[in-house]
């Protein structure tokens, strides 16, 4: 008779989850290093619940999410410009509910960008993890004014800039031209007039430009030997280069460093809900984020995770943001179709023109 209780339950346990293993597992789906083990330790001290990570990018994440229409993961970590359109066309995901969220812990600024940029409908779908900027990186000793992407265009830094010929330097340069090209997305006659502004303006920059960098370390290399003293790049990058030379850093742009930002988002099928929503608050705990952050380097949603960080992190962000030039990041949106096709004939005139 026990036996027979046993298999009853088991079976019921399997019916309502899928799984025999999903009852206190949370399984997520999530970038390398987003998950530490210490952190992953923790949480399973502190809620008994087992956690099992499956590692991936957008790509992956999105194919297996909609091969299974939203199952077999309790909670993904996709960017959140790769929400709401495949959550318009497959419905992968489950709609946030942002009562369970603890919103003070989190940025005000980049949660409301991500509330926005993952709206299908009335609803939002994700909460935002962690984010990383593009803008410039200056050796301030032989660039003191370069504080906007203008400095890529200036004949003071001539023969000592460059930057890639890709579709952030576009961005950049129409908002430095005092455009807004994200709200032109769906307007896309807009959208051409803003590009073709873009167009001239890089193509009269063209002799100014020492070359168009394809590789970050190819970058580094000539900022470090003083070849280029103004460049578009990452701010990791510029903060590696502070570390070996003070006249070098990372500086966040007057019309806003261009950013991403990854996010938490529940699968349409999830077992495990509100282990998902516990997990999403401890990781955004401040010491918990920070501890993140200290690790990987990437810059967390947390909003008081600054005092848990190491001190020379800490710096990096202090030097190069302030709280207004973190609420000025522009975010990334989804692309609507066919801009990226505007983009590439842009790109491709620049590099043919002489």
């Amino acid at each position: 008779m026990k036996k027979r209780m046993c298999l009853g339950l088991t079976l019921l346990t399997f019916a309502a989850t899928g799984t025999l293993m999903a009852e206190g597992t949370l399984r997520i789906i999530t970038w390398k290093g987003y998950a530490p083990a210490e952190l992953v330790k923790k949480f399973e001290k502190e809620t008994g619940t087992k956690v099992e990570l499956t590692y991936s990018n957008n790509e992956e994440m999105i194919a297996k999410l909609r091969a299974t229409r939203g199952g077999g993961f309790d909670l993904a970590q996709p960017s959140q410009d790769r929400i709401s359109g495949v959550q318009a066309k497959f419905h992968i995901y489950k709609p946030m509910d942002y009562s369970k969220i603890k919103t003070d812990q989190i940025v005000p600024s980049m949660l409301e960008a991500v509330k926005k940029n993952t709206r299908v409908g009335d609803a939002s779908y994700a909460v935002p993890f962690c984010y990383g900027t593009s803008g410039l990186i200056v050796n301030k000793k032989a660039a003191p004014d370069a504080k906007d992407y203008d400095a890529l265009w200036n004949p003071k830094y001539k023969g000592r800039i460059s930057y890639r010929l890709k579709r952030p330097t576009l961005i950049a340069t129409a908002f430095a031209l005092g455009y807004d090209p994200f709200a032109a997305y769906h307007d896309k006659a807009k959208y051409k007039k803003i590009m073709a502004a873009v167009e001239k303006k890089l193509i009269e920059a063209k002799p100014l430009v020492k070359n168009y960098w394809a590789n970050g370390d190819q970058l580094l290399g000539m900022i470090r030997s003083g070849e280029v003293t103004v460049a578009m790049g990452w701010d990791n990058g510029g903060w590696k280069l502070h570390a070996e030379n003070p006249d070098i850093d990372f500086v966040a742009p007057k019309t806003g460093a261009l950013g991403w930002i990854d996010t938490f988002a529940i699968p349409a099928k999830s077992k495990n809900v509100e282990a998902a929503y516990q997990w999403i608050n401890f990781m955004l705990r401040p010491e918990n984020a920070a501890y993140f952050t200290n690790k990987e380097k990437y810059g967390t949603a947390s909003a008081k995770a600054t005092q848990y960080l190491k001190p020379e992190i800490r710096a990096n962000f202090e030097r190069s943001f302030t709280k207004a030039d973190i609420d000025n990041i522009k975010w990334y949106p989804p692309v609507p179709a066919g801009i990226e096709e505007i983009e590439g004939k842009i790109l491709d005139h620049i590099r043919a023109a002489r």
